[in-house]
């Protein structure tokens, strides 16, 4: 029988690798964005802003459901 300080041991565990996971991706963004997305002003063509209109959109996503904003918001 399991009790309520390992469940929460368990829960604790597992919040905290999914917050490392999350710190992992946004460092990633973070360098890339910081690097122009890897691109340089003369290769800029109108797919690259729609692949970072994409981008925006689901960070936007994530960033309301965060912020109780937008569709999240009371």
């Amino acid at each position: 029988m399991t009790t309520r300080a390992q469940d929460n041991t368990k829960a604790l565990d597992a919040f905290i690798a999914a917050k490392s996971e999350i710190d992992a991706m946004l460092e990633r963004l973070a360098a890339l964005s910081a690097d122009h997305f890897e691109t340089s002003p003369d290769e800029i063509n109108w797919g690259h802003v729609g692949t970072l209109n994409h981008y925006s959109a689901k960070l936007r996503e994530i960033t309301d459901m965060a912020f109780g904003e937008g569709e999240h918001a009371e």
